[in-house]
């Protein structure tokens, strides 16, 4: 029988790519999610229970059943603007469902924890890019829960064991490559999909803020591909479990693409013009976020093999438009 790994969130977008990237190594991805904002549809590589992190007796059951080996820890709400408006909302999810599972991790054998952190965890960068060793404060809810378990994951290395790698990821894109699973939020407020769903409607495409201190006035982001993010997550398992100790890593490829640069992407990935219009910027979001990844590639043997931005427009829409083309 294959290796189990409980993966959390794994009807969610990053975390059904890991599912694949596990399958494909040997692992058994037992997918457990509440689907509020995941989908059946993407759990194609293993078992799918369904239930909430914050029940205990749910959690209990599910480890007594499958003696996973290590948990994979996608599980949360993802939207920034969100966390601004409802913050109290993102702290009784994300915080609360990742407490709860860790507590009940402590009762088990399992021993080893890959964290889907954020780049979020720095706030507005000071350095430019930005290494791990970069001061963190958050400047949002989002940011701050995952900080927030970031620093509970390091409490419980210390105190029972755990070993853990918290993955910084800056922003996730594309699709898999193969065109089995892709990205599909409700509402969509990622750039790439919503640039290629405004091209495939031809409906306005909102750039959210013009005025930034970046060479066109739009926000710079460091896009990297969902497919290497699941790379990363089975090589972090790798890591932890050859005698890896409690770190975390930045996931990113180094280059910084702005909105402007998005919206040129998706018209040479699809031929179609894209309608801009012009709004406020949102709360929370810093001006430019690009990562320095040198150590994931150091300790992890990590790289990105879709470091393009064009070759994520252009997965990312091989996949929407089956729905949007």
């Amino acid at each position: 029988m294959n290796v189990p790994i409980l993966v959390t969130g794994g009807a969610g977008f990053i975390g059904s790519h890991a599912c694949k990237t596990l399958s494909a190594r040997g692992y058994l991805p037992i997918s457990v999610d509440n689907l509020s904002r995941g989908h059946t549809s993407a759990v194609k590589w293993g078992p799918l229970e369904v239930g909430d992190l914050r029940d205990i007796i749910f959690l209990k059951n599910v480890f007594s059943r499958y003696q996973p080996v290590a948990v994979m820890h996608f599980a949360a709400f993802a939207y920034v603007s969100e966390s601004m408006k409802n913050p109290s909302l993102y702290h009784d999810n994300n915080v609360g469902g990742a407490e709860t599972l860790i507590n009940v991790i402590r009762e088990t054998p399992c021993k080893y924890f890959v964290f889907s952190s954020s780049c979020t965890v720095y706030g507005d960068p000071k350095v430019i890019p930005i290494a791990e060793e970069h001061p963190r404060y958050p400047v949002n809810p989002y940011g701050e829960g995952k900080h927030h378990i970031e620093k509970y994951l390091v409490q419980a290395n210390q105190e029972w064991g755990l070993h853990s790698v918290s993955l910084r990821y800056f922003n996730a894109a594309g699709a898999d490559p193969e065109g089995e699973i892709g990205e599909s939020h409700d509402p969509e407020t990622h750039a790439i999909p919503c640039a290629l769903i405004a091209a495939a409607k031809r409906q306005p495409f909102a750039i959210n803020g013009t005025n930034y201190s970046t060479p066109d006035g739009t926000c710079v982001r460091d896009y990297v591909h969902v497919s290497d993010l699941a790379d990363a997550h089975a090589k972090a398992l790798n890591y932890l479990t050859n005698g890896g100790q409690t770190e975390a890593f930045n996931l990113g490829t180094g280059n910084g693409s702005s909105v402007r640069d998005v919206i040129q992407a998706v018209k040479d990935v699809t031929g179609r013009s894209v309608q801009v219009v012009e709004a406020p910027r949102r709360a929370g979001d810093p001006a430019v976020l690009i990562a320095a990844a040198e150590r994931a590639g150091s300790i992890l043997d990590w790289s990105p093999r879709f470091k393009d931005l064009q070759t994520q427009v252009q997965h990312a829409w091989n996949w929407l438009s089956k729905t949007y083309g």
